[in-house]
């Protein structure tokens, strides 16, 4: 009995430090993992990153982690609205990126890293949004003058759009309104759709009006190749879920 209780104590003792080890080893390639992503995608700021799983050391030890999870705030993607729109090319900053990642195969010092896929959500403001939007006075008409001055949460995964209009010199008292549909296409394209057209107190005509309230989003560069999959509207701004396989992270 008494060398069952050595045996049983040190077995205790021995699983403690492989815990203890494993710990430590995870939280080292965490860092190291983040730091490498950080100077790879050129970030202000160093992301946060997870490996789940456990035993960490037998994942190491096969070559493949099972899942890994980034989290990133304030991330600059590249970025195109459409022609002649304040957007122009440049950068749209997504306030949040969430991935996590599968099956991630890695070199020995982790300088490389293949996810074989991967899923995740972004959040894009209202306010970046808006600068795809025609939010600058433009003619739909002779006399008449419109411009997006705000985008919101319309409920049941529609976005508000508040235009306001000048007909013949007279500017309209308050802001209208239209509901508008937005989708993914392509994977890096948002596109946002107005339902039906508003009500400007004359008779435009649709193509015109729309090249107001109708306007896209192209959204590039996101960590590794993911692309765009789903959008929504939600309360701060545009829910996108996204996805992707054979994700590089870093290498």
């Amino acid at each position: 009995m008494r060398a069952l209780r050595i045996i049983l104590v040190v077995t205790v003792i021995l699983g403690g430090l492989f815990v203890i080890a494993d710990r430590v080893a995870v939280g080292f390639a965490e860092n190291k993992a983040a730091d490498r992503i950080r100077s790879t995608e050129g970030l202000t700021s160093t992301p946060d990153v997870s490996i789940e799983g456990f035993p960490f050391l037998t994942q190491v030890a096969g070559g493949e982690l099972d899942d890994v999870k980034i989290g990133i705030k304030d991330y600059e993607a590249s970025a195109e609205g459409a022609k002649g729109t304040a957007g122009g090319a440049g950068t749209i900053r997504i306030d949040t990126l969430n991935a996590e990642m599968h099956g991630v195969s890695f070199n020995g010092d982790y300088s490389s890293a293949t996810a074989n896929s991967a899923s995740g959500s972004a959040t894009v403001s209202y306010a970046e949004l808006l600068k795809a939007a025609k939010s600058q006075p433009t003619q739909v008409a002779p006399g008449v003058t419109a411009q997006v001055v705000g985008l919101s949460d319309g409920g049941n995964g529609k976005i508000k759009v508040e235009l306001t209009a000048t007909v013949f010199g007279k500017k309209l008292p308050e802001p209208v309104s239209v509901l508008s549909s937005v989708a993914v296409v392509g994977g890096n394209l948002v596109k946002v759709h107005a339902d039906g057209l508003p009500k400007l107190g004359v008779d435009l005509v649709e193509g015109r009006i729309r090249a107001i309230t109708d306007f896209e989003q192209r959204i590039d560069g996101l960590p590794g190749g993911i692309k765009l999959d789903k959008v929504e509207a939600a309360a701060n701004g545009v829910d996108i879920s996204v996805k992707g396989s054979d994700v590089r992270l870093v290498g």
